[in-house]
């Protein structure tokens, strides 16, 4: 059983960074067989369609938004911090945001047509990630309806800084959009 989790772990992984690289709607189950080195015969053991290959990617996003969070959750207990923690760790993906864009959102996009399901999948990291901002910032004495506020402000400085990096092959803009974040998040004082 270990071997076909292992197995099903290779093909899931390998079609993330194919959705991200190439693009889910040009990327074949043949194409995720060649790169991961399952024939594609084997495929089909584990996954009937790409889409339910999607479900499993978009799986691959909400795991590791909640491992990282965890992580910042024991790491430290001051809200503050823990919001600098999460700004220090998506800025440590800022490379490859630069060159591929943000794997959630293309997933999000790219799923939406043919698996609403994975797409809708994908979006929960970014709930969480708002969920996250949120509560911490209520701990840090911001209201709870401006800590939210806050929060999608923050997630969407992020992805626009994505988005416009990406567009642009500028890391600058995604650092400056870092740096705004940090001031909306860690320097931000309660206004009640």
């Amino acid at each position: 059983m270990a071997k076909q989790n292992e197995k099903r772990d290779i093909l899931i992984a390998t079609a993330a960074g194919l959705f991200w690289h190439r693009g889910y709607s040009v990327t074949s189950l043949a194409d995720i067989a060649a790169s991961s080195g399952v024939p594609l015969g084997n495929i089909y053991y584990y996954f009937k369609t790409k889409t339910e290959l999607a479900k499993g990617v978009a799986d691959i996003f909400v795991t590791e938004t909640e491992e990282m969070l965890a992580e910042i959750v024991a790491l430290d207990q001051d809200p503050r911090r823990r919001l600098q923690l999460l700004v220090d760790r998506l800025a440590q993906s800022l490379k490859s945001r630069v060159e591929h864009g943000c794997p959630i959102a293309l997933g999000v996009r790219d799923f939406r047509n043919e698996s609403p399901e994975a797409a809708n999948r994908a979006a929960e990291a970014f709930s969480l990630l708002i969920g996250f901002i949120g509560r911490e910032l209520g701990r840090s004495g911001i209201r709870p309806s401006t800590a939210l506020g806050i929060a999608r402000n923050a997630v969407t400085e992020w992805q626009g800084g994505i988005m416009l990096a990406h567009g642009l092959r500028d890391p600058a803009v995604l650092a400056e959009s870092f740096r705004r974040i940090e001031r909306l998040l860690v320097v931000a004082r309660p206004r009640n």
